[in-house]
């Protein structure tokens, strides 16, 4: 009885150091930016800011961006929750390749969905040329295309884990007590899919809330869109600085949501062992008919749409002269990825090692300052750096080390999984051993664990990599001044009509995009 709680005291006040000096630094790092919106916003005297909060123009870009999160976390719901099912509760074949090319849209950022959209209508848009006269998708609706077909793996994969981590069990006992299948999967199945629907939707929202570039080409005006116009355009910062505040307001909701909805619910399976395999459903004439039918469409619009659009384009003008050019911008977006990527993992280290060798509510804390960056909108993140750097390090605007040092704290949430998964396999005994044999903490974990978590810091280190090639905003308001990426070249060429002048960049960045699909599958199947 005594035993438990002194271990327990143990386990937090034998915490070294060292390893707490990481998340002070990532609250410092990301505190003392985020401060400079609000102090800011707070230059204006009380009567302006409150004109600038209640005016027409916020409430609208407010109605708008919920409009927005509103219609993809919908249309995304429309198509994963029916996908993950197909390919975990039917007998079709094929569905182990099904699920590899259901992910695959997440090698195609939003704003190349977009340049794929806008490419479909117009006067001289492929459509156009097969004799259809279609108009650009531009407004909401294209805006809702674009997120929803780039951004739809993330409710798939989460809804797909859920229903093959689903005890059927559960489900026998409801059949057994008289439930109709219809009733089973409404009072039953659905309700218990509700851990991995909201971790789906909270990351499709904070995703649709902070995406700049789809809403931009598509001439959506949200909060995220008119931040860059104010800032760009050196309208109002000030007011820039209150719209990404109240943006910053609006991605704390979903997360509080989450946790408050799951707070109070518990979800296990019925008795103990290893859980048996669930019944497959025998799918059968028009059942087959429509569920291939509905696969084919998910998969044409989000695969085949943007990859024929990409392919019509360089086709009707091959690229050759401008491979030197496309070369040039990857090695920029490869000149601040790396870095990024390294100190990512540098960062992700201590806070992995801390919550597996040192399980306490102190170390869980400590491990969730990483995702600090990763729920603020990488605009607002971006603004909060540029106001930082010119009134507290101006040697900094501008340059290059600024804009790795926002990559990394906007993807370090990412880093933290797989090298927490990897040290999780390795044996406490080395700690002990190595600690026994005169080493310090600092030096067992050098020489005693590090060497063990090669795959997850390589997996790591890939993930934080490839999003941070892909990455638009930040790289457009903190790149150093003639230093363009891919990304940006994308943007800026499709943003004056140029698509086909867009396309091989496009192109370039959904071919190295497509490692981080497979890399995720790959990570995935192992653990």
């Amino acid at each position: 009885m005594t035993d438990t709680p002194h271990r327990s005291r143990r386990n937090v006040t034998s915490i070294p150091a060292f390893l707490l000096i990481t998340p002070l630094f990532i609250v410092l790092a990301m505190g003392v930016p985020l401060s400079y919106l609000v102090l800011r916003a707070a230059e204006a005297d009380p009567a302006l800011l409150r004109d600038l909060i209640w005016r027409r123009r916020t409430l609208d870009l407010f109605v708008n961006t919920v409009l927005l999160t509103g219609g993809v976390l919908t249309v995304t719901t429309l198509i994963g929750v029916p996908l993950a099912w197909i390919v975990t509760r039917t007998d079709l074949k094929g569905m182990r390749w099904i699920t590899l090319a259901s992910v695959m849209p997440l090698a195609i950022p939003g704003y190349v969905m977009a340049h794929a959209l806008l490419s479909l209508g117009g006067r001289n848009g492929i459509a156009a040329l097969a004799g259809l006269q279609v108009s650009r998708p531009t407004g909401l609706v294209g805006a809702i295309a674009a997120l929803s077909l780039y951004s739809f793996p993330y409710m798939f994969l989460n809804v797909r884990s859920a229903f093959r981590s689903l005890d059927p069990g559960v489900e026998e006992s409801a059949r057994s007590l008289g439930y109709t299948p219809a009733q089973v999967y409404l009072k039953v199945v659905i309700p218990m899919l509700l851990p991995g629907l909201l971790a789906g939707w909270v990351i499709i929202a904070l995703y649709t809330l902070g995406d700049f570039g789809a809403v931009a080409l598509m001439r959506y005006e949200v909060f995220s869109f008119a931040i860059y116009t104010q800032y760009a355009g050196a309208f109002d910062r000030t007011y820039a600085s209150v719209l990404a505040l109240i943006l910053l307001a609006m991605t704390a909701g979903p997360v509080i949501l989450e946790a408050r909805l799951l707070r109070s619910v518990r979800y296990s399976r019925l008795g103990s062992g290893v859980g048996r395999k669930h019944r497959l459903v025998h799918v059968r004439g028009l059942g087959r008919l429509a569920s291939w039918a509905f696969i084919v469409l998910v998969l044409s619009a989000s695969i085949g749409m943007p990859v024929f659009s990409l392919l019509w384009w360089i086709l009707q003008r091959p690229p050759w002269g401008e491979l030197g050019r496309i070369f040039e911008l990857f090695l920029n977006s490869t000149a601040a990825a790396v870095p990024a990527a390294v100190l990512a993992v540098l960062l992700a280290l201590p806070l992995a090692y801390a919550r597996v060798r040192y399980p306490s509510r102190t170390t869980m804390i400590a491990e969730r300052t990483a995702y600090i960056g990763y729920a603020v909108p990488p605009l607002a993140l971006a603004l909060a750096f540029v106001f930082f750097s010119l009134r507290g390090v101006p040697f900094l605007y501008q340059r290059l080390p600024l804009l790795v040092f926002a990559y990394a704290m906007n993807f370090l949430a990412l880093a933290i999984g797989p090298i927490r998964s990897t040290m999780m396999l390795a044996p406490r005994k080395l700690d002990e051993t190595a600690r026994s044999l005169g080493y310090s903490p600092q030096a067992a974990f050098l020489y005693a664990v590090l060497p063990l978590l090669r795959s997850g810091v390589f997996a790591s280190f890939t993930l934080v990599f490839v999003m941070a090639m892909k990455e638009l905003p930040l790289a457009f308001l903190l790149a150093p001044t003639g230093f363009t990426t891919l990304s940006v070249a994308v943007f800026s060429r499709t943003s004056e009509a140029q698509l086909v002048d867009a396309a091989p960049y496009a192109a370039a960045i959904v071919l190295f995009s497509s490692f981080f699909v497979g890399l995720m599958l790959k990570y995935e199947g192992r653990h």
